[in-house]
């Protein structure tokens, strides 16, 4: 996955070495909600997949102008991610079974209890 980060984050800058940039931050806000609303109308999978992609290449974009690291942004998401959703595998067995409705309302509050642990113990 980092590749393809990578070769947007090249595009964008060789594009922006050339003038071919956006200088109005408020702009790359825009830019991203029309993204995200062509992704929700696009009409089958095809438009759904090209529509997706410049939504990627969009967020590459505001990373590039907000001076984050796209990649180390999504790894550490995935960090993120896998810490508290292994806090919620280490409870599977407190769990209703798959297939009751109940099952995804007790993980989601596990997922709460996983980010207010979170939140504790970087204030401790």
């Amino acid at each position: 996955m980092t590749e393809p980060l990578d070769q947007a984050l090249r595009l964008q800058l060789a594009a922006a070495a050339e003038g071919f940039d956006w200088t109005d931050p408020a702009g790359l806000w825009d830019k991203l909600a029309e993204e995200i609303l062509e992704l929700q109308q696009a009409p089958d999978a095809a438009n759904r997949a090209e529509e997706l992609g410049d939504l990627l290449f969009m967020v590459v974009n505001l990373s590039r102008h907000l001076g984050v690291d796209a990649a180390a942004a999504l790894t550490a998401a995935n960090a993120k991610f896998s810490r508290r959703y292994a806090y919620i595998q280490e409870r599977l067995s407190e769990l209703p079974v798959l297939g009751d409705p109940l099952r995804l309302q007790r993980m989601e509050i596990l997922w709460q209890e996983a980010k207010k642990l979170e939140r504790y113990k970087k204030t401790v």
